[in-house]
């Protein structure tokens, strides 16, 4: 018998999770918490706290909570390179940015074709090294998560090439994109299209050696759902960040025909989620106001 924790909407979501695991309520304090991301090494989570201006940590050692660094140009999503640095979205600096070992920052892109971005979103680094990243305008749209400011690009996603540091359009045609993910063998990238009624994840096949997308299409209508951020699983199952309301807030679990197979049901909207732990296989929650955690019988392909 599963928990109250889950709701099974298919046979297949039973064996990704475990009868007798609870969540584990981490934290409470944020005004959104989002971008979680797990650093293996410290054995430590990450996550923004936008309209705080602030990165929080989360020491898995001893479950101690502290801010990871303040003033950080309202952090939006981030990832975990292959490095391990800290690749983040920055709302008020509209750029996409690295923190290096020794501290320092270095701007991975900031601007295309003379515009400025507008508010990167969410972000992921590729095999290759590449990384791609969403600009959807929301962090220049109202002063609390960012400032306002106009628009100067369409709401682009984009590709910086890991060897030359230039920045190509992928997807022009998108309003709003929001979260995004690689299939397990990166032959696919899915993102979230916020600006659609109703909300939608579209697919698209990577093609060119990796540097460009074709064949985009709608993987999955979400009807009432609000997708945000997402993860995907070394079997190709999305974890998405889920809100809706009441029997929706949490994390849907779709497998990889887009087929919705389960729910982690939460009291709060979920924004965005990450895989970490040793076994890539505690599941990392930012919803709203808190974080929350699952341990799951599925591993992340990536931890970030």
């Amino acid at each position: 018998m599963l928990t109250k924790d889950f709701e099974v909407l298919d046979k297949r979501f039973e064996k990704l999770v475990f009868g007798n695991v609870h969540l584990d309520h981490l934290y409470t304090g944020t005004r959104w918490a989002e971008g979680p991301a797990y650093f293996p090494a410290g054995k430590y989570l990450i996550w923004s706290d936008i309209p705080n201006n602030r990165l929080m940590r989360f020491d898995e050692t001893d479950g101690s909570v502290s801010v990871f660094k303040e003033r950080c140009n309202n952090h939006n999503g981030h990832t975990v390179d292959r490095e391990g640095r800290l690749v983040s979205c920055e709302h008020q600096g509209r750029c996409v940015s690295r923190i290096e070992h020794d501290g320092s920052t270095t701007i991975l892109a900031s601007k295309y074709q003379g515009g400025r971005l507008n508010s990167p979103n969410d972000v992921v680094v590729k095999s290759d090294d590449s990384v791609w990243f969403t600009d959807p305008p929301f962090g220049i749209l109202s002063n609390y998560e960012g400032h306002v400011a106009p628009v100067e690009l369409p709401t682009n996603v984009y590709r910086v090439d890991g060897r030359t540091g230039q920045a190509t359009v992928v997807v022009g045609d998108i309003p709003r994109p929001n979260g995004l993910a690689f299939s397990p063998d990166e032959q696919k990238l899915y993102v979230v299209v916020s600006g659609a009624m109703p909300r939608e994840i579209r697919a698209y096949d990577v093609v060119d050696n990796g540097t460009r997308l074709a064949n985009g299409r709608v993987f999955i209508d979400c009807g009432a759902g609000v997708p945000d951020g997402f993860r995907v699983d070394t079997d190709g199952n999305l974890w998405c960040g889920w809100g809706g309301g009441e029997g929706q807030d949490g994390v849907a679990i779709f497998n990889p025909d887009g087929t919705l197979i389960g729910r982690i049901l939460l009291p709060e909207r979920s924004a965005n989620l990450c895989f970490g732990g040793a076994k890539r296989n505690r599941l990392f929650i930012a919803s709203s106001k808190s974080i929350y955690s699952v341990y799951v019988n599925a591993r992340g392909a990536t931890l970030s």
